[in-house]
């Protein structure tokens, strides 16, 4: 089965209900974050991305009301991701496995889909590079950090990055190879002493589940698109919809695309 369609067949299973995080699945598939905004808050989210690039790089902005998008033909933004959750003035209130009552509730929504790293962690195996938390059948560990993001209108908030614990042999490797996927992130933005971003315990993450660091690893962060998240919380945004940490939406574009 080629790449697409097990893409294609990924959402499909997610329109029928089945949840799982998305790591590992349809590689050679661009991921994608997710954030939808009643109208009036989406100028400020765009200004807020434009101005922390790589953690929140757009690959998409919607049209209000708008669920469709032009990364995977047919594709549904309300379904085809397989968890989403919901805040009410910057509180989580619920997780939900199918988000059309959110645009039924703000016809107005505008729908940003922002890179993912697991759009690279393909290329990370095919150079022989561990991604721990493929091996394994988890979710990616997620941080908040203390770094602060530049703030844009009503919103401000702190980066948040994923790890992958990398042999010290392979972390130069894996920088330069990240670092030609910009528009995903792009390459790690610290490597090693996790106090320094503020993370006070690395087998605690905030999203996502902890991964074995063997002897002699060391963990490397990237930039996340849960950041937008972040956000919302730290901004009180009166309402948004997003995907949940590590449950992405699944494109039809290769991940050359991003390749520089």
């Amino acid at each position: 089965m080629s790449a697409i369609d097990q893409a294609r067949q990924a959402r499909e299973r997610f329109r029928a209900g089945e949840c799982r995080p998305t790591a590992g699945l349809a590689p050679g598939m661009t991921q994608a974050n997710l954030i939808a905004l009643p109208r009036d808050w989406a100028w400020d989210f765009l200004l807020y991305a434009q101005r922390n690039p790589q953690a929140c790089p757009v690959l998409e902005v919607s049209d209000p009301g708008d669920w469709r998008t032009g990364l995977a033909e047919g594709a549904d933004l309300r379904t085809d991701l397989p968890r989403y959750r919901l805040w009410r003035d910057g509180v989580l209130i619920e997780e939900l496995d199918d988000a059309r009552p959110s645009w039924e509730e703000h016809p107005d929504l505008v729908t940003f889909l922002i890179g993912c790293s697991f759009t690279f962690e393909s290329a990370l195996i095919e150079a022989g590079i561990e991604v721990r938390h493929i091996t394994d059948n988890t979710n990616v560990p997620m941080y908040r950090t203390t770094l602060p993001c530049r703030p844009a209108g009503r919103l401000q908030g702190d980066v948040v990055v994923s790890m992958r614990p990398l042999p010290a042999a392979h972390i130069a490797r894996a920088s330069t190879i990240t670092a030609r996927y910009p528009g995903v992130h792009g390459a790690p933005i610290h490597v090693g002493d996790p106090g320094a971003l503020g993370i006070r315990g690395i087998d605690r993450p905030d999203f996502g589940d902890p991964v074995r660091i063997e002897p002699g690893e060391i963990p490397v962060f990237w930039a996340c698109g849960v950041t937008p998240q972040a956000a919302v919380m730290a901004s009180k945004v009166p309402f948004a919809l997003t995907h949940a940490p590590g449950h992405m939406f699944i494109t039809d574009v290769p991940d050359s695309r991003y390749h520089i």
